[in-house]
């Protein structure tokens, strides 16, 4: 990662003819980075106009311009899409430059290249603070690749109450999101969702955020990120399944959550809600089978979110979740009973698992 950072690094250095001053925070926020790339893009084809010859001598670059622009506003942070956008900002610059300018040039022409100048400068200031952080979060992640620090410093403080069973909500942003407080009152729920992780980073802190607090249930709703991540449901569920043996050998019991289906209804209002096509729903199915199986096979519960949620074409609806992936309160006021009825019908059945441990040394 440090080596590609900096090869870009020296690569956008190089590419840059001039140089300004940057501005005090010259790292853009996903909104001004998609307007900048947009602005960009209609600059060149507004003043391809003003010089002879270089709407023909550039409408190749423009069109790919165009093409990086609209990947942006899926992307806006993505380094790569970035540094690209760059390069071609700077090659339409050095096209103008090849060619013979009027003179003068018409006043509106004049200040529109300004406006061009001066949105490279800013790209070009984006692009090395957004490579910096880049940088700086991957070494974050790498020297914390399962974020334990998050919940560290309140699992030292969090006591146990004799009188009210413990379960962990553990999963991604829709548990990390969720106020449990909101929805559940009088409950030792415990909330240990961080967004963005995947099964992999579960099973790395299971130990510390779970197993640790002692809980008599674990209800584990996770794996929407692993499909993002272009993960099989193969390794998927091998993951599950292993949380299931962890929870199992320390005495917890595990109720097992299906995925929620995702949708693209607000891509019109945010080209970053168009969710579904890095989420193929035929994956989130396989999962989900996968889980109705496994729990049945092992004797635990499930809470079928997927079932309770989905409309009729298999996607999340769109006043249920505003983004297309994670449930809005509506969502949640769905979510809740499902969650609370199974953990109620399991703290009332049977007691809590033997740890595997325990039994060998009882003969069990």
């Amino acid at each position: 990662m440090k080596s590609l950072a900096a090869s870009f690094l020296a690569l956008a250095m190089l590419a840059s003819a001039q140089t300004a001053p940057k501005p005090a925070n010259p790292l853009l926020n996903a909104k001004d980075a998609i307007d900048l790339a947009t602005k960009l893009t209609q600059l060149m084809e507004s003043t391809a106009t003003a010089i002879p010859g270089l709407p023909s001598a550039t409408e190749s670059l423009r069109h790919s311009a165009e093409e990086t622009a609209t990947a942006i506003k899926v992307k806006p942070a993505d380094t790569v899409l970035t540094y690209r956008l760059l390069s071609q900002v700077r090659a339409y610059e050095a096209l103008t430059r090849a060619l013979a300018t009027p003179a003068p040039l018409p006043a509106v022409a004049a200040d529109q290249f300004a406006q061009f100048r001066e949105g490279s400068f800013k790209l070009q200031a984006h692009f090395d603070a957004l490579l910096e952080s880049s940088v700086r979060t991957q070494a974050t992640r790498d020297a914390d690749p399962n974020t334990l620090k998050r919940y560290s410093p309140a699992n030292a403080t969090v006591t146990p109450n004799p009188r009210l069973p413990r379960v962990v909500f553990y999963g991604d942003s829709i548990t990390d999101g969720w106020r449990l407080n909101e929805y559940f009152t009088g409950r030792d729920f415990v909330n240990r969702g961080i967004s963005g992780q995947t099964t992999t980073q579960l099973l790395g802190r299971f130990q510390q955020d779970v197993v640790a607090l002692h809980p008599r249930v674990v209800i584990i709703l996770i794996g929407i990120n692993d499909i993002a991540r272009g993960m099989v449901a193969g390794a998927i569920t091998d993951n599950l399944a292993s949380m299931g043996d962890l929870a199992k050998a320390h005495g917890i019991t595990p109720i097992f959550c299906t995925i929620l289906p995702v949708s693209d209804y607000h891509k019109d209002v945010d080209p970053r809600y168009e969710v579904a096509k890095f989420r193929p729903p035929s994956v989130v199915l396989q999962v989900n089978a996968w889980l109705k199986e496994y729990t049945k096979r092992e004797g635990f519960t499930l809470v079928d979110y997927y079932a309770a949620v989905a409309d009729a074409s298999g996607q999340l609806p769109a006043d249920m979740g505003d983004d297309g992936l994670h449930p809005n309160a509506k969502g949640y006021r769905v979510m809740a009973p499902l969650a609370l009825g199974a953990i109620d019908k399991v703290l009332a059945g049977a007691p809590a698992v033997v740890p595997a441990e325990q039994r060998r040394k009882s003969g069990k």
